[in-house]
Parts: C-alpha cells; sequence; structure tokens
C-alpha cells in the first residue's frame, strides 16, 4: 500500500483538491483518497482531524502532512523528480512556477462569481466587470505559455506538468459557464477536458451523493 494519502473535499466543486489529485494521477503516483464530504454539520471536525489549517486537500507522507495545494505540488516534484511535473527547461520551470504562484494567490472575483461546478450547465450566468479581468489574464496567461514554451504537446508548456494541474480547476469553470474564447485558449480547455485524469474526476464527481449529505 502506497504510504501518501491524500485528503480532499467532494469533486463536484472542490477546486484546490483536484489540483494536486490530478498531478498525482497524471503521473501514476499510487495513493490513497480519503474524501471529507462539505457543507455538513461535521465537516469542520473530520477536516481538523487532519490539519489545523481548516483547509483540504492535505498529504500525508509518511509521518509529514503538506497542505495548500501548491505546497503539495512542490512536495510531489521534490519527492519523484522522474515524474516530469515541472518542465525541464529552467526558463520554462521558472515560468511555470510563476503562472502557478498567480493561480494560487490571485483571481479572487473569478473564484466568486465562477464557482467551480463540474456537474452542472451554467452558460448564461452573468460576472462581474472584474471577473471578466481575470478571465482576460488568465487568457493571456495560457496564450503566452502555450507560444513561447507549448510547441511539443497541447498544455501550457508542451507536456501535462504542476501548472497545468494548477489552472484545471478554471478549465472547469470557462466549460461550465461558457467562457468565450480565443482559438488558443479553447483548444487548451479542450485538452485538458479530454485529459483521462480529468474525466476520471467527472465520472467521480457524477457518482458522488449529493452536496451536504
Amino acid at each position: 500500500m502506497s504510504s501518501l494519502a491524500l485528503v480532499i473535499g467532494n469533486k463536484a466543486t472542490s477546486s484546490w483538491s483536484l489540483r494536486p489529485w490530478i498531478a498525482m494521477v497524471h503521473a501514476g503516483i499510487p495513493f490513497r483518497e480519503i474524501q471529507i464530504r462539505l457543507r455538513r454539520s461535521d465537516t469542520k471536525a473530520q477536516i481538523a482531524n487532519w490539519t489545523a489549517s481548516g483547509k483540504i486537500p492535505v498529504l500525508l507522507d509518511g509521518g509529514e502532512r503538506i497542505w495548500e495545494s501548491y505546497a503539495i505540488l512542490e512536495h510531489l516534484a521534490d519527492r519523484f523528480p522522474d515524474r516530469g511535473l515541472w518542465p525541464a527547461d529552467p526558463a520554462a520551470r521558472a515560468h511555470a512556477r510563476s503562472i502557478s504562484c498567480e493561480m494560487h494567490g490571485g483571481f479572487a472575483a473569478l473564484r466568486r462569481d465562477l464557482a467551480m461546478d463540474v456537474l452542472h450547465d451554467l452558460r448564461g450566468q452573468r460576472w462581474s466587470d472584474e471577473a471578466q479581468a481575470d478571465i482576460d489574464r488568465i487568457s493571456a496567461i495560457w496564450r503566452e505559455a502555450r507560444g513561447r514554451f507549448g510547441a511539443s504537446g497541447p498544455f501550457l508548456f508542451g507536456r501535462f506538468s504542476n501548472a497545468d494541474a494548477m489552472y484545471a480547476p478554471v478549465v472547469t469553470r470557462f466549460a461550465t459557464y461558457g467562457v468565450s474564447l480565443g482559438v488558443v485558449e479553447r483548444s487548451y480547455v479542450d485538452s485538458v477536458l479530454a485529459h483521462p485524469a480529468m474525466q476520471r474526476w467527472i465520472d467521480e464527481a457524477k457518482a458522488e451523493p449529493p452536496m451536504g449529505t
């Protein structure tokens, strides 16, 4: 049995959980999944069993507990250096880390107005000018990464990497809300949605009990 365990929330809506999960599944890193049902009376107490931060995901690695999605991805890249979780080229790797950190710490309006929901079609809903500014910035990030570093494959840096894991929840948001995108961004969204790990995440979300139960 693997020494790694990943504590996550509901697959339908837990954007932060998707990030390390999709990276680990893509990279073939074996782990045990521990799911905590969100929006229940005991959710807070269940999370407290695993982390004092009060948030998930959490990676359990032997006696270590690593929280925050970006920190988990960095830990996985250190732990499994042969899995290519960051681009090999130093310039590409630095750029990938920069845009991943920007995703981790920013885009509050997008998170507020276009909440992750992989189960429903929410096209036609409106969002704020601030959220549209976030969409425009993310679109520019994707175009630059694809243009500078993405020639070898369909993802931001050619091969799937931690940067794609960080933006995977945004991909689902753009699909759920029918966000208008350019050719480069639309092709990227389609590539991430077609990734077998993403397909598995969505299929398992569909099989979950309703939220709050």
